[in-house]
């Protein structure tokens, strides 16, 4: 199990760090951790849950919102990826706080092929510690952070990327996996 920690969410034995006006940060979820379940509308107007995905390697990665430079290219790269992390036996799964119409725009225009997730009131987000104060370019806000969690077929978090940089990030997802 591996954690690839950065720089401005939280780890998990510091709750109490905060940002430089005093708002705590998010508390980034660990290895070994449980995944909390939950069910998200996708963008073809179906509804995908964790619990209904036991027995399946799930990667889920949030990221701020559809149709940016540095989330489209992120989920460019992972739908580069995406036959060699299926058969690798893990099911692909992205979240944004865009609406589904928004994301099936994306999903349609970038021929992203996995399921994309609405979390419009950011409540998985923010269960995951992907949703909080964040630093960008320097200005601290609340926001999405783009993060990857690898669960095991057990529903366990394997690995955690948290508040990562898009560039090159699924390059370092496949690494820890072994596939790269």
């Amino acid at each position: 199990m591996t954690a690839s920690p950065t720089n401005s969410a939280a780890p998990a034995s510091d709750a109490t760090a905060t940002a430089p006006d005093g708002t705590p940060l998010p508390r980034t979820m660990q290895p070994g951790e449980r995944a909390p379940d939950f069910e998200l509308p996708t963008s073809d107007g179906q509804k995908i849950g964790l619990a209904g995905l036991r027995g399946r390697r799930v990667i889920l990665f949030t990221y701020p919102e559809a149709f940016t430079p540095g989330c489209t290219g992120e989920a460019c790269d992972f739908r580069d990826a995406y036959a060699d992390l299926r058969d690798a036996g893990y099911t692909l799964l992205g979240i944004s706080s865009d609406s589904p119409e928004r994301n099936a725009a994306f999903a349609a225009e970038h021929g992203l092929t996995f399921p994309i997730l609405s979390d419009v009131d950011h409540a998985v987000q923010s269960t995951y510690g992907a949703y909080g104060m964040r630093n960008k370019y320097g200005n601290w806000k609340v926001g999405p952070i783009r993060s990857t969690f690898v669960i095991d077929a057990q529903g366990t978090l394997e690995h955690v990327f948290p508040n990562v940089v898009a560039k090159g990030h699924v390059g370092r997802v496949r690494k820890a996996l072994g596939l790269a």
